[in-house]
């Protein structure tokens, strides 16, 4: 017989950027949760877009890394319809939070930094990522 998942609850702590956590509460506020219940949420979505990059194809023209911009424009269709500058503009603003959350995860994880010298951001040395 399997064994039951535990479905005690327990914490969870992480530190991010300030105006990382201000634009998260904004987030969930606008889909009215909570805070826990928004990081709960979007961690288990990030997972299971994880788990989809490694699935295999199951058959011809299947979509073995799950194309994750026709599948946005899918969404975005399926509530409205958008000219080409609008949907240009609702994926680009995905891809800028994405990169927004990924440069604030590389600065809390102290493998990238701003520098103003440089006018951009930089690696922090001995931290290359390998």
């Amino acid at each position: 017989m399997a064994e039951s998942p535990d479905t005690e609850r327990t914490s969870v702590s992480t530190y991010l950027p300030a105006y990382q956590k201000v634009e998260w509460e904004s987030h969930a506020e606008e889909l009215g949760m909570s805070q826990s219940e928004f990081v709960r949420t979007m961690v288990q979505a990030g997972r299971k877009g994880f788990d989809s990059a490694s699935e295999k194809p199951t058959s011809e023209g299947s979509d073995p890394g799950g194309n994750a911009l026709e599948r946005r424009v899918l969404e975005l269709l399926s509530t409205d319809t958008y000219s080409w500058d609008e949907l240009l503009d609702a994926v680009s603003d995905d891809i800028e939070s994405r990169l927004d959350d990924a440069i604030g995860e590389l600065q809390a994880d102290n493998r990238i930094r701003y520098s103003g010298r440089h006018d951009g951001y930089v690696l922090v040395e001995g931290n290359d990522g390998d």
